[in-house]
């Protein structure tokens, strides 16, 4: 029925459409017929159906135009406030151009942004025939996204000197003579400038639309034909990559998301945050540059063939703008089900009669063969199907504690969400699910039992999303264990894909692909794990970013709401543990020096990541890049991790690494601590041992008054 309604609306906007599209003089960027019909057809569709029902009115067109801006400039580098100003006519009239089909503003605009770019980068490149005085006290503000428009020509000018100049700076404190920097920022500024100038008009109309999509809540996508094949390969993960998502920020190509049983993942080299400025083919290929390149065209250098090889040269995440670089070699290769399966461990904590053990199993996404499933295959692999059989044989191995780590897992199926929680839940509701008409469904564990009812808890931190969330909070709802780590990413939105092409009965693909909001889940306590995610009972240190990763980094983020909690009894008062289990990893960790090493590494990586303006003084910079490579060196060194660190400078950069390197570095990577999954192993061991003291004293307490010790249970 909705179908037929919205193909009689683009039925009666086609016929009644003028040929102002084809009236128009021919150019390279000029938007068609297909266009104006798909943005129409678009229109319909996110006005009426939406989670989030929003008109296309003129207040959405200031939003739009916004958006719009924030697409083409975000940094504030190309358009003065001038250009904005010219524009004004388009702020509140961007409604108008999609429901009358007529595109010629934001292509007009897109136009304006091309002859910007190219004056912009024509400058840069003079630039490189002076030399600079980097004795001058000056800096560069770098972070621009909220700065105000340049007021002319001339102070867009000087902002550009800075800009090269700092780049200029930071290849010679990477070692590099005057030549070398004149010939890597001239290719640089070169192909930016080749890059910005052969968009085509497709490109225009993606970016503009995905404006007005993102302008209703960030989870809302246009995708023309080539972005909705790019969707369709990352969700059946059957192109050959290195398993990683990647998104443009500050001039940089940012790993947003590491793809369990990938390449990326397994190398445990790669992090979220961490910078790519260049990617190199093979053993001896040219590392190409690709600072201020865009993430499409990073991608494309990124696919290839599979067992081939890619060399990434990456800025870490929690260095500075000056920090040293390393390159990562990977072997190109497919997402393997079994690389993303379930897999179990055993910490082993104390010696003697206190000893203990905790079992971790560790989820890299809540999977499922749907396939198998529905054909009845008793023997289908799924998440919690695997969960189930690695906590009996940790039963069986005598584990005191179970700890569930979640980290960096980014969700997968609500099916397996809820039959997880069911493991360690006797029956009730998981998760609250609210549909646009305001309905409301709850998702339920039906089978009575659990697989563990003794001491557990979960660890989660910035990259737990969504089934992860509905997972984390269940639990904690219940009072069933508590939630160790960081807040979680916050997505508790529902999304769908909607074919436009299938509305509109073409015969051929055109028009393009809708990837829409249309429920909100809700924890069964009436919260929601939207905005806000789920909120450690206790708290690790965190080196993520909530400004630039995690909903809360959204402007247009859907809110925190609370509704009627589901009909749930709680397992157990976790309430009256956490206080002693708070006291003794506060106690712990003051005197553990793994971890207030991390607590340094956060301290600096908040003040690095704070500075919005850097010293364009070589002096003052080189001070500051010599004094965090001093204080990386020497912990590197006190924990005899600097065997690993130049095996991998030393090898890696030279592309001419040995077996023997290769095992000595796969060792010490193993050797390597992981401080917060080892602290959080204490805690489900305090746990464990203040459940075994209440358990002791009941005991004593059942014999001073006559009764049998055997009828006692944990």
């Amino acid at each position: 029925m909705k179908k037929r309604i919205i193909w009689t609306l683009l039925a009666t906007f086609c016929a009644a459409q003028t040929s102002a599209q084809e009236a128009q003089p021919a150019s390279r960027l000029a938007p068609t017929a297909d266009h104006a019909q798909t943005a129409y057809l678009s229109s319909q569709i996110l006005s009426r159906y939406h989670y989030k029902t929003v008109p296309l009115d003129d207040a959405m067109s200031e939003k739009i135009f916004e958006r719009y801006l924030k697409s083409l400039d975000p940094e504030r580098l190309f358009f003065t406030q001038a250009d904005i100003d010219s524009f004004a006519d388009a702020r509140t009239r961007l409604d108008d151009a999609i429901l009358r089909g007529n595109l010629s503003m934001p292509f007009a605009m897109f136009q304006r942004y091309e002859q910007r770019v190219t004056e912009r980068l024509t400058y840069a490149r003079e630039l490189l025939g002076q030399s600079f005085d980097f004795t001058v006290k000056e800096g560069y503000p770098y972070a621009r996204d909220k700065a105000p428009w340049s007021a002319d020509d001339a102070q867009v000018r000087e902002l550009w000197r800075k800009r090269v100049k700092n780049d200029w700076l930071r290849l010679r404190l990477a070692g590099k003579d005057d030549k070398a920097i004149r010939e890597t920022l001239a290719k640089r500024y070169d192909n930016y400038l080749a890059r910005a100038t052969r968009n085509k008009s497709d490109d225009v109309f993606q970016v503009f639309m995905n404006a007005y999509a993102m302008s209703i809540e960030p989870h809302t996508n246009y995708l023309g034909r080539s972005a909705a094949d790019d969707f369709d390969i990352s969700m059946r993960l059957s192109l050959v990559g290195i398993g990683a998502v990647l998104q443009e920020r500050d001039d940089y190509i940012t790993i947003r998301e590491l793809v369990p049983g990938g390449p990326a993942a397994r190398s445990n080299r790669l992090a979220v945050g961490d910078r790519i400025v260049g990617v190199g083919q093979g053993d001896n290929g040219t590392v190409t540059d690709v600072v201020g390149a865009r993430v499409d065209e990073v991608v494309k250098l990124i696919r290839g063939a599979k067992d081939s090889k890619v060399v990434l040269d990456v800025l870490p995440a929690d260095a500075g703008q000056d920090g040293k670089h390393k390159q990562v070699a990977l072997v190109r290769d497919k997402i393997k089900l079994e690389e993303q399966a379930a897999r179990k461990s055993v910490i082993k904590l104390g010696e003697g009669p206190g000893a203990r053990k905790v079992g971790v199993i560790n989820l890299p996404t809540f999977y499922e063969d749907f396939d198998g499933r529905r054909k009845g295959d008793k023997d289908y692999r799924s998440a919690s199907r695997d969960v189930a059989r690695l906590v009996d044989e940790l039963r069986k191995e005598k584990v005191d504690g179970l700890l569930i780590d979640l980290r960096n897992n980014g969700g997968g199926s609500l099916r397996e969400a809820v039959e997880l929680t069911g493991l360690f839940i006797d029956k009730g509701p998981v998760v609250q699910q609210r549909r646009p008409d305001g309905k409301i469904g709850v998702e339920s564990d039906e089978h009575a039992g659990v697989a563990w009812d003794g001491p557990l808890a979960v660890l989660i931190n910035r990259g737990s999303a969504s089934a992860s969330e509905i997972f984390a909070a269940a639990l904690q709802d219940y009072g069933r264990a508590p939630i160790i780590g960081e807040a979680s990413f916050g997505k508790g939105t529902v999304q769908t894909l909607i074919n436009l092409d299938d509305i509109a009965r073409n015969d051929k693909p055109k028009f393009g692909d809708l990837k829409m909001t249309v429920a909100q889940f809700f924890r069964v306590n009436g919260g929601t794990t939207q905005l806000r995610g789920v909120t450690p009972d206790i708290r690790f240190p965190s080196l993520a970013d909530d400004e630039s990763y995690g909903e809360a980094s959204y402007d247009n983020a859907l809110p925190w709401i609370q509704i009627k909690a589901a009909d749930f009894r709680p397992a157990s008062d976790l309430g009256i543990r956490l206080p002693d289990l708070q006291r003794r990893h506060q106690a712990r960790v003051a005197r553990d020096k793994d971890f207030q090493q991390l607590l340094e590494d956060v301290t600096e990586f908040k003040r690095l990541r704070e500075t919005k303006l850097l010293s364009l003084n070589e002096t003052d910079r080189r001070k500051d890049k010599d004094k965090q490579e001093a204080r990386l060196k020497a912990r590197e060194k006190g924990n005899g991790k600097d065997k690993l660190t130049a095996l991998q400078d030393d090898g890696l950069q030279s592309g001419e690494r040995s077996l023997a390197a290769d095992l000595a570095a796969e060792k010490a990577r193993k050797d390597t601590k992981d401080v917060l999954l080892t602290e959080a192993a204490r805690i489900v061991g305090d746990a464990s041992e203040l459940v075994a003291n209440r358990t002791q004293l009941a005991m004593r307490e059942r014999a001073s008054n006559g009764q049998p010790k055997a009828t006692l249970v944990r």
